[in-house]
């Protein structure tokens, strides 16, 4: 293609915005915590990757990108799978809203969701209800 039809097309199909949103720096987007996840506030904001927090305190993070296929059974709980890896959150309230109108299910498949906390059997029982447990976080093939 010579460079004048280069030029054609790429004035016929890109889009320009009179507009443009600026790109936000890492640091600096809006990260909400409700319960045992924090997501981004954002409306264009979406993370590069979900970071799984065991009661241990090691911490698992798996690709956004790499996420093949998400399902919510409210008797099994969030399953989500990568490749060669299946992740399943279990516990309550997990695609209820929370913080006004935040439900983690959806959250997770709007690349949202940053952070996803196991909490202590004690957290869990003093959880006011309607607020998003994950009691636990199994890995499995």
């Amino acid at each position: 293609m010579s460079d004048k039809g280069q030029a054609r097309f790429v004035d016929r199909f890109s889009v320009v915005s009179d507009n443009p949103a600026p790109p936000v720096p890492d640091g600096q987007r809006e990260e909400e915590s409700v319960g045992t996840f924090g997501y981004l506030r954002g409306v264009r904001d979406r993370s590069l990757m979900l970071e799984l927090r065991f009661k241990d305190g090691s911490i698992t993070a798996f690709s956004y990108a790499l996420l093949d296929r998400a399902s919510f059974d409210p008797s099994e709980g969030i399953r989500l799978r990568f490749p060669g890896q299946e992740v399943r959150l279990v516990g309550r309230f997990l695609n209820d809203a929370a913080g006004g109108a935040v439900r983690l299910f959806e959250a997770i498949t709007r690349h949202r969701v940053v952070w996803v906390q196991e909490v202590s059997r004690a957290d869990s029982m003093e959880a006011q209800d309607g607020v998003p447990i994950v009691d636990a976080i199994l890995l499995g093939k």
